[in-house]
């Protein structure tokens, strides 16, 4: 009763900051700043019409939403693998850390958004260069924080296995796997986000559908309505995806306190 009631104060709250927003924004848009932004209604009017029935471009709303996920889910899913294995293997081995820790060092810091111009080279103007970005901006927030939980795990445990008789695969895979499962989660909820944020930059490179397509539509119109609207469905979008990852985390992590 008393996480119901919690979870009805929140939604509450959450309810009233957006409606205070929209009001703060319809107030502002009636002076000057009108002139260059519109106001919530007619934004909310275009988001809601174009959701289903009315086409930005070729396809409504929820349509352009899906083409931008599953180019989020491939990179994703491509950036994840990688960038988990990658992660473990560094904070497990420190040979594997010697080799590669450097290098991930250098490229983790690189926005996603700077590798344009060379994935435009390296794969051309198809959905190669797109999925690159995306998954580039998974694979460093998932490699950190596997490397983290690896490099974390109690070596009480780790010396309790080996007198058990584990070699170093049993250790690796029944010690520093499952203590590692609550950073790889933290990653990967990081991952998602980023992925999510990067599909924007990654549909600009000459894109004909997708979310980041709407906004640079509308930029080349001059159409802030529409731009609106897509920055809205990124939003959504992005805070559906991080729910539905709290919630797995959730579940696998039940045992842990770190997992809600």
């Amino acid at each position: 009763m008393k996480k119901k009631k919690l979870l009805g104060i929140n939604f509450l709250c959450g309810a009233v900051s957006i409606l205070a927003f929209l009001v703060l924004w319809n107030i502002a848009v009636q002076g000057e700043l009108g002139k260059m932004l519109p106001g919530p209604i007619p934004v909310l009017e275009k988001f809601f019409t174009s959701l289903v029935s009315g086409k930005i471009g070729q396809n409504t709303l929820v349509e352009h939403a899906f083409y931008s996920l599953l180019r989020v889910m491939a990179g994703y899913a491509l950036g994840s693998v990688v960038g988990v294995i990658l992660g473990l293997a560094m904070g497990t081995y420190k040979m594997v850390e010697a080799i590669c820790s450097p290098l991930f060092r250098i490229i983790r810091p690189i926005p996603p958004i700077a590798w344009i111009p060379i994935s435009i080279i390296w794969f051309g103007l198809g959905e190669t260069p797109k999925i690159f970005l995306i998954t580039l901006a998974a694979f460093a927030n998932t490699t950190l924080n596997a490397m983290t939980g690896a490099e974390n795990v109690d070596i009480t445990t780790i010396n309790a296995a080996k007198m058990l008789g584990a070699n170093e695969f049993q250790i690796f895979t029944t010690v520093v796997i499952p203590a590692s499962v609550p950073s790889i989660f933290a990653g990967l909820q990081v991952g998602i986000s980023c992925a999510w944020a990067s599909v924007v930059a990654a549909e600009m490179v000459k894109a004909s559908n997708g979310l980041g397509w709407i906004i640079q539509a509308g930029m080349d119109n001059n159409n802030m309505t529409q731009i609106l609207s897509g920055i809205i469905m990124i939003g959504l979008g992005g805070f559906v995806l991080t729910y539905i990852m709290r919630t797995i985390e959730g579940v696998a992590c039940r045992w842990n306190k770190s997992g809600r």
